[in-house]
């Protein structure tokens, strides 16, 4: 008999490692998760652990998502993939993105500074800010400015929501059970539907101002696009965007700890390519998924 495939479940929850919670919190984290738990939890809600004193914003408290085996008996097996970002704030932990940037750029550590949120664009009717950078990390220095927009990405899933694990997670809190619906990042949506916009709208302008932008999106996802170029640069002559490309690891306790991984250059370009790659199936293939989904006109 074939084993099941992998399924993705939570990895990371209210930044806690989702197997390593006790049974106890896992109930409490699974209610604040739920409708009726948020607004229970108002009073007292679970603070995000990779911002200052920040509540969590995420619904259902997601940080990160992986794939699972199928253990004996139903209950969720050994991880089956790496951790993949589903809250752009899990990239905050430790700073590290704005370290590693003034560190690629030159920057002395004493004098980096950042900005959040800053607006790029003005709507043409009503004025107001939009079309705002991430983050901005700059070094004033000698009454001149130099700085570097920083762009950040984690990754959407398809299929069902975590609403059914949370409400098995608060029937059965002292038993971890494998997913029960099938559910899968969603790299195309992620990368040409929202991410190869922005820098296609901010990316030129930058250009013309002599500033470049940065985009950090996690392994999984970079690995998605095609991974490393062949012989990537670290010149920034090279082109337009610094590529930034932490990765997820777990450490001798269960919790898992951002740290720096590849970076490369990339012209807009070059970019783009990378983001639109997809390999079309194959007429016979498309057709025999077709015959399967026709229906009668009602």
């Amino acid at each position: 008999m074939r084993s099941p495939r992998p399924r993705y479940g939570i990895a990371e929850w209210f930044g806690e490692p989702f197997k390593e919670i006790a049974a106890d919190l896992r109930k409490d984290l699974a209610m604040i998760a739920t409708r009726s738990g948020r607004e229970a939890a108002a009073s007292q809600p679970r603070f995000c652990p990779f911002q200052t004193a920040v509540p969590c914003r995420k619904p259902g408290g997601v940080c990160s998502i992986r794939a699972y085996s199928k253990g004996p008996r139903g209950r969720l097996g050994n991880p089956a993939g790496e951790p993949v970002i589903t809250c752009p704030k899990r990239f905050e932990e430790g700073q590290l993105l704005v370290h590693w940037l003034a560190d690629i750029v030159g920057f002395r550590p004493e004098e980096v500074m950042i900005a959040r949120e800053v607006p790029f664009m003005k709507g043409s009717e009503t004025g107001k800010a939009a079309g705002m950078i991430d983050f901005v990390v700059a070094q004033p220095s000698g009454g001149t400015l130099p700085w570097y927009g920083l762009e950040i990405q984690a990754v959407y899933f398809s299929g069902r929501g975590m609403g059914s694990e949370f409400d098995r997670v608060r029937q059965h809190p002292d038993r971890l059970e494998f997913p029960s619906d099938v559910r899968r990042p969603d790299w195309r949506s992620s990368g040409a539907k929202r991410l190869m916009p922005q820098l296609q709208i901010k990316v030129p302008t930058l250009r013309r101002w002599g500033a470049k932008l940065a985009v950090a999106v996690d392994a999984p996802f970079f690995a998605s696009l095609g991974g490393p170029s062949s012989e990537p640069s670290k010149d920034l002559g090279d082109g337009d965007i610094i590529w930034l490309v932490p990765e997820l690891t777990v450490d001798k306790e269960g919790r898992h700890r951002l740290v720096r991984g590849h970076w490369e250059v990339l012209t807009l370009e070059k970019s783009s390519d990378k983001l639109l790659a997809a390999k079309t199936v194959s007429r016979s293939a498309f057709e025999d998924t077709l015959q399967g989904k026709l229906k009668p006109l009602n």
